[in-house]
């Protein structure tokens, strides 16, 4: 028996027992047992969405799982796309990346040699970034510490 069958019960029984409803304690039990009533129905509404949302996260679970399986491969898989992870472009030769700090909105973004240094537009606020130097660590002119650290 749920918790809602056994508030019904009870309150039938103080209606069979034909208590005397005008008394102040006939009063106070048929609050009781109207307040009892109430709370098993939220009760009973919270475990039926409580069940539901269990089914959800369920699903998403399993959603999630094929998902990983989809984007995570074994190391078996990873030998096939081994080259993803080296520092080269397809054509053998090495890629460098480079960081820059967004003037307007202070967000880093990463880029590589391939990118040409007109076309970079801050993914964060959408600014396009102009007159942005390159320094490869051998330039006298650069004031910079972690530039003058790698010569």
């Amino acid at each position: 028996m749920g918790i809602t069958e056994n508030a019904a019960y009870i309150k039938g029984l103080f209606e069979g027992y034909e208590i005397d409803k005008t008394t102040k304690e006939g009063k106070i039990i048929g609050e009781i047992l109207t307040l009892l009533c109430d709370m098993a129905d939220k009760i009973a509404a919270l475990e039926a969405d409580n069940k539901e949302l269990h089914e959800y996260v369920e699903e998403l679970d399993q959603d999630l799982g094929a998902v990983e399986e989809e984007l995570y491969f074994d190391d078996e898989d990873y030998e096939d796309y081994d080259d993803l992870n080296d520092d080269e472009d397809y054509d053998g030769e090495e890629c460098e990346y480079f960081e820059l700090e967004c003037p307007s909105c202070g967000e880093i973004i990463c880029f590589d040699d391939s990118l040409s240094t007109d076309e970079i537009t801050c993914p964060a606020c959408g600014e396009k970034i102009t007159d942005i130097e390159i320094c490869d660590g051998d330039c006298d002119a650069c004031d910079d510490d972690e530039c003058k650290s790698a010569q």
